[in-house]
């Protein structure tokens, strides 16, 4: 590095560091004992409510009522026409049989000689 004089000073360019002669941080003082944790309130519970509807009804007009109509059918129901039925995806469709199944309605699955799936309700 380079030193410049001037008329009154020396002025160094070197680049300054932080003095290693600062103080040490005070010590911390001892705290006292944390006591116990507050007791927590537990909620009341409620009586559980008794269930009205069982798996396999459904409210006139809802999507679920008009797949079960159509899954009911001698002839059970293609998973296209469920999805034209209801304007849902393939999969969506799916998943709502898988629940409906898991929720105690027996469904059967086969396949057509058109190679479609179809899922039938027995009654």
């Amino acid at each position: 590095m380079t030193e410049t004089t001037t008329t009154a000073e020396t002025v160094d360019t070197k680049p300054r560091t932080k003095s290693a002669s600062k103080t040490a941080a005070p010590a911390k003082k001892a705290t006292a004992k944390k006591s116990a944790p507050k007791a927590r309130k537990t909620a009341k519970k409620q009586p559980a409510k008794p269930k009205t509807a069982k798996a396999g009804t459904a409210r006139d007009g809802s999507k679920k009522a008009t797949i079960l109509e159509m899954l009911r059918r001698p002839k059970g129901a293609t998973l296209k026409d469920i999805m034209a039925e209801t304007d849902w995806q393939a999969h969506s469709v799916r998943g709502f049989i898988s629940i409906l199944g898991k929720k105690g309605v027996a469904i059967e699955s086969s396949k057509n000689d058109a190679g479609e799936r179809v899922y039938r309700a027995p009654k």
